[in-house]
């Protein structure tokens, strides 16, 4: 890891409020960019929450959202977020069969609709940076806009996270070794 991380000892005020109110959240403990963020205190105040808020707050179902947050991680091939999100989606429910698929860039095979337009939205947002007039047209009528505008954020909001932990290395836990092949 190119990064020092700060003990609570060693933050600012403005560190340690930070980071007591990442405690104090939904998630119990600070998310690991966040401890990079601390770098720029108000930074990571404001994507702390903001990551809450799309982690746990949203109008997708668990299971769809870490669908979005996959195809984020896949794409940048952040290996630390992969390895977190995948028991996410596994213990959200999604289909093993689709992680498989996302992680070795194959398309899945969706068994219903809904699962295909957050998938082909967070693809093309990727690879495209935009949706095609049919794919945004098919997402409103499929999503509503309150999901397509949280799905976006999911996958801007991810690809912050996953630039962090690819600057930084952020290694995995140790004993555990990265699935995804940089290719």
């Amino acid at each position: 890891m190119r990064l020092k991380l700060l003990s609570p000892g060693e933050m600012t005020a403005d560190q340690k409020a930070i980071y007591d109110e990442s405690i104090a959240s939904k998630r119990g403990k600070p998310p690991e960019p966040m401890m990079a963020w601390l770098a720029s205190p108000e930074m990571a105040r404001h994507a702390a929450r903001l990551g809450a808020f799309l982690r746990y707050d949203t109008s997708l179902s668990d299971a769809h959202a870490e669908l979005a947050i996959l195809v984020t991680a896949r794409h940048w091939t952040a290996h630390f977020e992969w390895y977190a999100h995948k028991r996410f989606a596994l213990n959200a429910g999604l289909d093993p069969a689709i992680i498989e698929d996302i992680k070795n860039r194959r398309t899945p095979i969706f068994g219903e609709t809904r699962e295909r337009v957050i998938y082909d939205v967070a693809k093309s947002l990727h690879e495209a940076q935009e949706l095609s007039k049919p794919l945004y047209d098919e997402a409103n009528e499929v999503l509503g806009a309150k999901a397509l505008a949280e799905i976006i954020g999911l996958c801007g909001y991810y690809t912050m996270v996953s630039m962090t932990l690819n600057t930084y290395e952020f290694g995995l836990p140790d004993g555990q070794v990265s699935e995804l092949s940089v290719s």
